[in-house]
């Protein structure tokens, strides 16, 4: 759920002039999509408690009742897509890439995209082991979309990440999301998919996207029946 700045000021009593100064001055999270400001109210809240500011409990119990709708991974990665045979000999060459098959709107700048995205490569690497890299931001230029997605390309040649495995990356999951908690439980979705040891194998593969898609979804169903044992085993 989004709130706009009148819907959100009112949560603590101010005017919309006073929460616009909060905007600009004090670092009021709040997200643009098409030039129009909203706020989430779990950020809203967190913001409130940081800066010492009294706010309606209200907000809270927003926040709680309307969690951010996040379709599940195999979903996600339908609207973001697979490719495979992406080009690449270098980190930087990868990036570019893969940030070209984005489904991006016009408008977004992708190579100011490209930027953000070294930048938080040369903060650490985002390879995380086992040839798998899942590059990403929390930048507010991403968020101005009207949906999370997630793409994933297989790469035609490994490259060298700087993992801490030290192994050259394959598949690399860019995660594009609209808010800091869709971004965080969308991570929390790869996590719990990438443990599965059948995902990897057809990762390495470089699997027909249904493949990879249809373990992908017999894995998160695990996740609502509990029952992630059964499949585990390994496609033939």
């Amino acid at each position: 759920m989004q709130l706009t700045i009148r819907e959100a000021a009112s949560y603590f009593g101010v005017n919309e002039q006073t929460f616009r100064r909060w905007i600009s001055q004090r670092g009021l999270p709040v997200h643009e999509v098409y030039e129009r400001i909203y706020l989430n109210p779990l950020e809203l809240w967190e913001w409130a408690v940081e800066q010492g500011i009294p706010v309606s409990r209200g907000l809270l119990d927003t926040a709680r009742r309307s969690p951010e709708e996040l379709p599940p991974l195999a979903e996600l990665l339908r609207a973001g897509g697979i490719f495979h045979d992406v080009e690449g000999s270098t980190k930087a060459e990868v990036l570019r890439s893969v940030l070209d098959r984005l489904p991006l709107p016009p408008e977004v700048d992708r190579a100011f995209l490209y930027s953000v995205f070294e930048a938080r490569e040369a903060m650490g690497s985002t390879g995380i082991g086992d040839g798998i890299a899942i590059p990403h931001v929390r930048n507010p230029v991403i968020l101005q979309l009207d949906h999370s997605f997630v793409t994933l390309c297989l790469l035609r040649h490994p490259v060298d990440f700087d993992a801490p495995d030290g192994r050259p990356v394959h598949a690399l999951f860019l995660v594009v999301s609209m808010t800091v908690p869709a971004h965080l439980r969308i991570l929390a979705q790869l996590g719990f998919v990438l443990r599965d040891e059948a995902v990897r194998l057809l990762l390495r593969q470089a699997a027909p996207a249904e493949d990879i898609l249809g373990r992908i979804e017999l894995v998160e169903s695990t996740m609502r029946t509990g029952s992630y044992a059964a499949a585990k085993s390994t496609p033939q």
